[in-house]
């Protein structure tokens, strides 16, 4: 894919409010296939679009992308067929199947704001849009649908279509729920809906953290406080491989070794794995599956 392409591309997944990391080749050592300016746009589910290298260099390309979707982290990524001490600003992968070559990338996340969905056009509602813009997240008005990737919901409409909008929020799995009411007239619009006391328990109300706030603007800003203040945050990197192959069927635990080169590979989010002796093993590219399947006794250690 040409740069105009990916260029072309990534305003699109802009536009589409979808997360990718855009990666571009800095430094090629020979005999590396990749060369300076070589870049490609890496996907949530493991796509890659573009070129940044070989089966090896593009894993590890891709499980660090994948990694940086969470963080939200730009960094550069030295990928070493030896392995290196660490350096300073980098994050150096040791890649031992990489050909012969060392390879840079400075790989960039282009993660959309949160979206912020209010509901109602009251003086507290409107404040939301002006602040919440102002902290550069999305902030939509509730049109009665709530986009997939929606990261709150604010009902601030006093009284009108509260129920609906907090029916559909707590259908959608909406991380942050929220009411602008009092605690008791909060109460009561809950135990209306007849929820369980999971979903009573999501809805904050009254809304926003306990700041003495009064104005409209002072009362926004609690809800987004709560709103930062309860949003996920992810580590930057993983845990080291551990090497070991969970049992069959199970669910991976975190990243792993490839048997065969002993790259790290992170089960689940992408690479092939196959069955064998009651384990599941996984594989960082098809040449890694391979040659264990045609001789596992001479990759694989007794758990």
């Amino acid at each position: 894919m040409a740069g105009q392409d990916l260029a072309r591309r990534s305003l699109e997944l802009r536009a589409a409010r979808v997360p990718f990391v855009h990666a571009r080749v800095v430094l090629a050592e020979r005999p590396t296939s990749a060369k300076p300016g070589d870049e490609a746009i890496i996907l949530g589910d493991g796509t890659v679009e573009g070129f940044v290298g070989g089966t090896c260099a593009e894993a590890t390309v891709r499980d660090e992308s994948l990694a940086l979707l969470r963080s939200g982290e730009t960094i550069v990524l030295r990928i070493t067929p030896v392995a290196e001490q660490p350096q300073p600003g980098k994050r150096v992968v040791h890649n031992p199947c990489l050909s012969g070559g060392t390879l840079e990338l400075f790989l960039e996340p282009s993660v959309p704001p949160p979206l912020v969905v209010v509901v109602g056009s009251a003086p507290i509602a409107n404040a939301l849009l002006s602040l919440g813009t102002a902290l550069r997240y999305t902030v939509e008005r509730y049109t009665g649908a709530l986009p997939r990737d929606t990261a709150a919901v604010v009902v601030a409409s006093h009284g009108r279509g509260e129920e609906q909008a907090l029916s559909a929020a707590l259908a959608a799995d909406v991380p942050y729920i929220a009411l602008v009411a009092s605690a008791r007239r909060g109460r009561a619009v809950l135990e209306g809906l007849q929820l369980t006391a999971e979903e009573q328990a999501r809805v904050h109300t009254p809304a926003g953290l306990d700041l003495g706030a009064g104005t409209p603007e002072e009362i926004s800003l609690s809800i987004l406080a709560q709103i930062v203040a309860t949003r996920p945050r992810a580590p930057a990197h993983p845990p080291a491989p551990s090497g070991a192959a969970p049992p069959a069927g199970a669910a991976p635990a975190g990243p792993m070794a490839d048997p065969v080169c002993g790259m790290t590979v992170r089960p689940g989010e992408h690479g092939l794995h196959l069955e064998h002796d009651g384990r599941t093993v996984w594989f960082c590219g098809r040449g890694c599956l391979e040659a264990f399947a045609a001789s596992p006794a001479m990759y694989l250690t007794s758990p």
